[in-house]
């Protein structure tokens, strides 16, 4: 096990001290494992008094906000505890930064797999199966769309006012910050950032019925059962606010192949079997009240922030703040998703 991560970020004994107060088991932490680590938030788990624990902190060099996404992720959980949506149960947060120097909270295990890193024998042998698992991956911000988020105490969690008028603007400021990159080669390496963002601007739907977004939904972001094609949990709730659901829908479709652009933000083998685009499309709107005449518009502003966040990563490295080859393989990505974006306007 990584020493930096038990002995500095997550000391056993503190987190055992804290538990004891919260009231959670009795006695030493045993079989402690890490799940995850280095730049991205610790994933630790361990078990209890006969009970298994998953503790999720920030990494160890806190980013600015690191500490409030911790708070946000555990209230998020809590506030789906009594909903359909899949998720990871969570157990108790930590808001205080002094126990492990940082916020944390502790979830329950979720036995299940994520399909990027690779598909069981049911599921690599099944076209069936995969099939299936695209309408699951739908069925999950379909039901996340469908809560009130009001009832499950989520007021105040985003600013749902102004929400989609906000988001072009919002994104072309991050853009332009990555100018203090030294030798980033600037935005008109991104294939018409500028035509997407008017097109953005003029088309922008009227009105929307705010509710719960993920932020960030497509298939490294969930874990399937292994016993079938459904959805296990919906994982990393980082980016999770009030705003547009339908934008979680959108993102999904910007980051599907399709016949002209190929893979694009995520990877699973064999891919023969899911479902298409427009059958993710049709199979939404059977199970929500929401107006998806616009769901095009909804892709196009996925392409266009999830191409300026992946953006970020190579004009860091061109500052010689992140390693070269991660800069070019997500600039790699962030073109794609442009050149998308633009056949899609077409």
């Amino acid at each position: 096990m990584n020493s930096v991560t038990t002995a500095e970020l997550v000391d056993l004994k503190r987190l055992q001290a804290w538990m004891d107060e919260q009231q959670l088991g009795q006695g030493p932490l045993e079989n402690v494992q890490d799940l995850a680590g280095g730049t991205q938030n610790i994933l630790l788990r361990f078990e209890r008094d006969g009970r298994s624990f998953v503790l999720r902190r920030p990494p160890a060099h806190l980013r600015a906000g690191s500490n409030e996404t911790m708070r946000r992720e555990a209230r998020v959980l809590g506030a789906l505890a009594t909903t359909n949506v899949p998720h990871a149960r969570l157990i108790a947060g930590c808001p205080d930064e002094d126990v492990l120097g940082a916020a944390f909270y502790l979830m329950e295990p979720v036995d299940g797999f994520n399909p990027v890193t690779g598909l069981p024998p049911l599921h690599a042998g099944s076209e069936a199966i995969r099939h299936r698992m695209g309408l699951a991956l739908v069925e999950g911000i379909a039901a996340l769309g469908a809560v009130d988020y009001r009832a499950v105490g989520l007021e105040g969690f985003g600013r749902p006012d102004n929400y989609l008028e906000r988001q072009v603007s919002r994104w072309q400021r991050q853009l332009e910050s990555y100018s203090d990159c030294a030798g980033w080669p600037g935005a008109e390496s991104l294939p018409g950032v500028a035509r997407v963002a008017e097109w953005l601007d003029a088309n922008r739907p009227t009105e929307f019925t705010p509710g719960i977004l993920h932020g960030d939904y497509h298939l490294a972001n969930v874990m399937y059962r292994k016993d079938s094609a459904e959805l296990a949990a919906i994982v990393d709730w980082e980016l999770a606010t009030i705003g547009d659901p339908l934008l979680d829908l959108g993102w999904l479709l910007a980051t599907w192949p399709d016949d002209e652009g190929g893979q694009q933000a995520t990877t699973v083998t064999p891919w023969k079997g899911f479902p298409s685009a427009q059958e993710l499309v049709e199979h939404y709107r059977a199970r929500s009240e929401r107006d998806l005449s616009h769901i095009e518009w909804y892709g196009v502003l996925a392409c266009y922030k999830l191409g300026i966040l992946l953006e970020g990563t190579h004009a860091r490295a061109c500052a010689g703040r992140a390693p070269k080859e991660t800069g070019d393989a997500l600039h790699g990505k962030a073109v794609r998703l442009f050149e998308r974006a633009l056949r899609w306007i077409r």
